[in-house]
């Protein structure tokens, strides 16, 4: 494989910052692509070369002067399970005891695949991003928080609807259907699927429930009961005072399950609510795509990138994210 070192002059009147939920990414690209895909030696490389075509589809479609891969350094907090003991508890495959985070139940010939996909993304130069005891969504949440600039989020992962902002030019890239057939999803899109605007969404979700990540919700509250609640009241808080308060007009029921609920209504909002005040320690510029400026050369470790392409076979896709960067 070839590999130039380029620089591409940036755009000064545009400035876009584009934030990957990488697990989402990858396992999408694990279960979309097949499994067929292999390197020189046989390992599986699906959910590598997937990754790598989706980064260079959204880069040349969306243009942005910032990309970030954000990481689980903790997929199921501690902190989390304290508050909610049954949050992503069936996805655990085994609990370590003491600090460390428990393993979460991945296929083996992606678990092989993960070491390789960080050097990739090293070697090419795009900024991978996590932080202690939290979670890629809460990554997510910080950097779209304090960008100062247009962000989209891609992601297959509704909870992070609860960031759209219209007014910031936040959105979502919603992966459900497949990168390709991606939805960008504001308030209006949120507010028709659900009837809810986004800053109601974790409001929401808290009531609904989730049970891909073993949140229960308010049992017998579903989501048209959950949006008109908040459709009357506004917010999860005035929602609980009103049900608290028997001079305030409520459905007996409806009154009964949230009171019923009180427990678990106390800790799940701090649950469902993605942090958007991690200390991260990177700045803007440690962010910009590769290419962009003579301090951010594409790929950033030619030699090693060579070698990964030749071991791993990744030639197509690493010159397609090559091509997106530079075009």
């Amino acid at each position: 494989m070839c590999v130039v070192t380029t620089t591409t002059p940036p755009d000064p009147g545009h400035s876009r910052l584009l934030l990957l939920d990488t697990a989402s990414l990858y396992f999408r690209a694990y279960f979309g692509v097949p499994d067929s895909i292999t390197a020189p030696d046989g390992t599986p490389v699906n959910a590598v070369r997937g990754l790598l075509d989706f980064i260079a589809r959204l880069a040349g479609d969306y243009r942005p002067t910032h990309i970030v891969c954000c990481w689980d350094n903790d997929w199921r907090p501690q902190w989390r399970v304290d508050l909610v003991p049954s949050y992503k508890g069936h996805r655990v495959e085994q609990v370590v005891p003491g600090d460390a985070p428990d393993v979460e139940e991945v296929p083996d010939p992606l678990q092989v695949q993960i070491p390789v996909i960080l050097a990739v993304l090293e070697a090419l130069g795009i900024a991978v991003v996590g932080a202690d005891e939290a979670e890629a969504d809460d990554v997510i949440g910080t950097l779209a928080t304090e960008a100062g600039m247009p962000v989209d989020i891609v992601t297959g992962d509704r909870d992070l609807f609860q960031l759209v902002d219209d007014d910031a030019q936040v959105r979502v890239l919603y992966t459900a259907r497949g990168v390709g057939k991606h939805e960008r999803v504001t308030d209006a899109v949120v507010l028709s699927k659900y009837g809810v605007h986004a800053n109601q969404y974790a409001d929401f979700a808290t009531m609904r429930g989730d049970a891909s990540d073993g949140l229960p919700g308010v049992a017998g509250v579903g989501d048209k009961t959950a949006a008109s609640l908040l459709s009357e009241y506004g917010d999860l808080a005035r929602i609980r005072a009103a049900a608290a308060d028997p001079a305030v007009t409520m459905a007996a029921g409806v009154r009964s399950k949230l009171n019923a609920a009180a427990a678990y209504l106390d800790v799940a909002p701090e649950v469902v609510a993605v942090r958007r005040d991690l200390e991260l320690g990177v700045e803007l510029g440690d962010l910009v795509v590769p290419g962009s400026d003579e301090e951010h050369p594409l790929p950033r470790a030619p030699e090693s990138l060579v070698e990964l392409v030749d071991r791993w076979g990744l030639d197509s896709s690493v010159q397609r994210v090559l091509a997106a960067f530079t075009s």
